[in-house]
Order: structure tokens, then sequence, then C-alpha cells
């Protein structure tokens, strides 16, 4: 398959990350990849829901496509969260509580919001990225200051990637592209190579099992520059500030 912006197969889109894009929040940053635009940020806040042990912290997460995200207006989500917001923010919340030692914030919520801006495939890709670059912003923060003690995040990211038939496999796919694809999948894992989920499966057709197994290979061996890349853009905005 020929794609319509001349990557190679396994070639992400451009990626930028500007760490603190909110000046308010403890944590934040403002992700594009492609067209795809979503600003992330983190809360710190006093409490935890009652299921919480008190010596433990918790972390929720929210996502929310603004209604000129899309080509088209989408409804706000007023009073009722549609079935792919829910399906995206447990994807989330599941990933950062999977990276997160709870235990080092006790008795307080972290709380990550995640808006798409603009929409053009790979939404859940750039919220779990800017996800990392803000949290890392925020409990940066709390070591400073001494509120907490050990550094409590694990790097990791996530990419996307689609199959259409055949032998190859692509990376990163654009919306028109997710359109056509017999399987997509979202990979996420840490910088040292472990897996923290694998979201995603065939589209219309069962996805063969070797296929599975590449597109999970080719996105954790692209997750370590991707970690890097966020890590390159938060040192330049220590050295901006």
């Amino acid at each position: 398959m020929t794609r319509r912006d001349g990557r190679e197969a396994l070639e992400m889109r451009p990626l930028r990350v500007v760490p603190g894009y909110a000046e308010y929040a403890e944590g934040s940053a403002l992700v594009e990849l492609g067209q795809t635009r979503v600003l992330v940020a983190v809360s710190v806040t006093e409490g935890v829901p009652r299921h919480v042990p008190r010596r433990s912290g918790w972390l929720m997460a929210e996502y929310n496509l603004l209604p000129r995200a899309t080509r088209n207006r989408t409804q706000r989500e007023r009073f009722r969260l549609g079935g792919r917001t829910q399906e995206v923010q447990r994807l989330l919340g599941r990933a950062f509580r999977a990276v997160l030692d709870l235990k080092a914030v006790p008795g307080k919520t972290v709380v990550v919001d995640a808006d798409v801006l603009q929409a053009d495939g790979g939404t859940r890709v750039a919220s779990l990225i800017g996800g990392y670059a803000a949290l890392w912003q925020a409990f940066d923060r709390l070591v400073r200051r001494g509120e907490i003690d050990e550094w409590p995040l694990v790097p990791f990211a996530a990419v996307s990637l689609g199959w259409f038939g055949g032998e190859s496999v692509f990376l990163d796919l654009t919306e028109a592209e997710d359109m056509g694809a017999s399987a997509d999948l979202t990979v996420v894992g840490t910088a040292e190579g472990e897996i923290i989920e694998v979201h995603g499966g065939g589209e219309g057709r069962p996805l063969p099992a070797e296929v599975f197994q590449r597109m999970v290979t080719v996105g954790l061996e692209k997750i370590p520059g991707i970690v890097s890349q966020v890590h390159r853009a938060m040192a330049g905005r220590a050295l901006e500030q």
C-alpha cells in the first residue's frame, strides 16, 4: 500500500511535544502527531475514592473530543459519555495507573485530562504520550518541593499500528488509513520493552496471530525512541525556564 503522505510503512508522522502548555496545571503538554493535536493536563488533588486504601493514592483519567476536533461538529457529551469515550478513558486510566506507584502519593488523587483539539487518527496515542509528559512534569515539581521522596513514574509511551491484509504492517495510521484497515492496535509499553496494554484487534475479519505478534514487536521497538523524544522536550523546557 502506498501512503498518501509518502511515509514508509513503519514511519511515524512528525511528533512534537510542548511541555508546560497549560500555565495553571501541575503538569501539562500539548502533543502534535501529524494533524492530531491533544492537550493533556494533570491535577493533583487531596482525597481519594472510598475504595482506595489509606496508604495509597489514586489516578483517574478523562478524555474529551472537542466539538470541532472533527470535520463535522461533534455533540458535547454533557450528561452521558458515549461508548468510545468510555473505552478510551478506561484505556488511559489503566495505562497511567500501571506506570505510577500510587503508594508514593498517599491520600491524593491524580487527575489526567486529555482534550482532543484536532483529530486525524492516533488520539489515544497522543493522549498517552502527552499524559506521560504531563505526569513527569507534575511529579518533578512534587519531588523538588519535597512532597514525595521517590520518583514514582515508569518511562512509557504508545504507538498505533494497522494491517490491511498481506505481508506488511503500518505504523501510526491517519484517520483515512484507519477507516480502511483490516486491523488496528494501540501498543502501550515501557522504555524497557515491557507491555502495559495492547488494545484493538480485527476490523471485520480475523487478525492472524503472526501478524498480531509482529505488530506488537514493532510497537515495542518504537517506544524507547518516543520516550527519549519526550525527555528531550522536557529538558528543553527546563533550559527555557
